[in-house]
């Protein structure tokens, strides 16, 4: 219970307002009597973790912490996962299976991806959350549980409810207690925080011993929009770990999907320093030169020499800018 969110949740590691709003949260909602959770955030940005940051941080982690993906159980199968059967209840059922609903007793049980879930479970899971009982398939007798119920979604319920898609009873008793997971694109230099995070999780785990960020890739991680969140970047940082033998994470490093997103029009340019040098009172071919001049020279620089790497960073073969170096004078570094 001493625990703090950040040394549990590492998608929570930062200082944006944002993460210190959201860490804030978690911690009230861990400590609260509140029996549902209901979390909202895109992809990739840790629900599942925040999920189970509340149950370590709650007087039940001494208890089970159970997750299930809706998406990933078919309907017909899902009330058994969840509520267990008894034997003989139907075809296959050999022996009683306690659902994880009875496992998570006196815990949590974290149901991503809850949208998913058909209109007829959503109706049986209200039951048990206004009750707290529930029967197995094929029983009786109703089972008792004291259960905290974490449900998850990237999607606006509201919207689902008025496509009829989700029950609206539902959604209103999950709704008492909402957590909003901001996306990594609104938690400013966090990513580098998350970066340099990362970067000591994966030196210790690989025997490693990377450095950390070039000054480039800094700007291109604010720049990146990260639509798959936490989870692209530390991915991408475990491929780099996985595939690179250099000492710092470098721009030559960056798949072209990154790059491309982040350059645009405006990355071709000098910098505002570099553009004052460019040649004003000379034709308008010279200032041209200068420019292109300036421009891969500092692609090769960012690219450590590496033409292939200056080639494709600029949209064009290693044979076109072989050719601009050479009618620019330029030495191969």
């Amino acid at each position: 219970m001493g625990e703090d969110v950040a040394d549990i949740c590492q998608s929570l590691v930062g200082g944006h307002p944002n993460t210190l709003r959201l860490r804030q949260m978690a911690r009230r909602v861990a400590v609260s009597p509140a029996r549902t959770v209901l979390i909202y955030g895109e992809t990739g940005t840790g629900k599942g973790l925040v999920a189970e940051t509340i149950h370590r941080l709650s007087p039940r982690s001494t208890h089970e912490f159970v997750d299930i993906n809706c998406a990933a159980i078919p309907a017909s199968l899902l009330e058994s996962e969840l509520f267990g059967h008894e034997k003989g209840a139907f075809t296959g059922a050999v022996e009683r299976k306690l659902g994880l609903v009875e496992v998570a007793n006196h815990g949590s049980i974290f149901l991503d991806e809850i949208r998913e879930m058909d209109m007829m479970m959503q109706a049986k899971l209200l039951s048990v959350l206004d009750t707290q009982k529930f029967r197995r398939v094929g029983a009786v007798r109703p089972v008792t549980v004291d259960v905290r119920f974490i449900a998850a979604t990237n999607k606006v319920l509201l919207s689902e409810v008025n496509a009829a898609k989700f029950r609206e009873d539902l959604y209103y008793r999950l709704q008492v207690v909402a957590v909003n997971l901001p996306a990594l694109r609104d938690r400013g230099d966090d990513v580098l925080v998350l970066a340099a995070h990362f970067i000591k999780v994966f030196n210790k785990f690989y025997a490693r011993d990377i450095k950390g960020l070039a000054p480039e890739v800094e700007d291109i991680f604010r720049r990146y929009r990260w639509p798959g969140n936490v989870r692209e970047l530390r991915n991408l940082l475990e491929r780099i770990f996985i595939l690179e033998d250099e000492d710092i994470v470098a721009v030559h490093h960056m798949p072209d999907r990154i790059l491309r997103a982040v350059r645009g029009d405006g990355a071709k340019l000098p910098t505002p320093d570099a553009a004052k040098t460019l040649p004003l009172d000379g034709s308008f071919r010279d200032a041209t030169e200068a420019f292109q001049r300036q421009v891969i020279e500092r692609a090769l620089q960012r690219n450590h020499g590496s033409l292939q790497h200056a080639a494709e960073s600029l949209d064009l073969s290693r044979h076109a800018l072989r050719h601009q170096m050479a009618k620019l004078g330029i030495a191969k570094v």
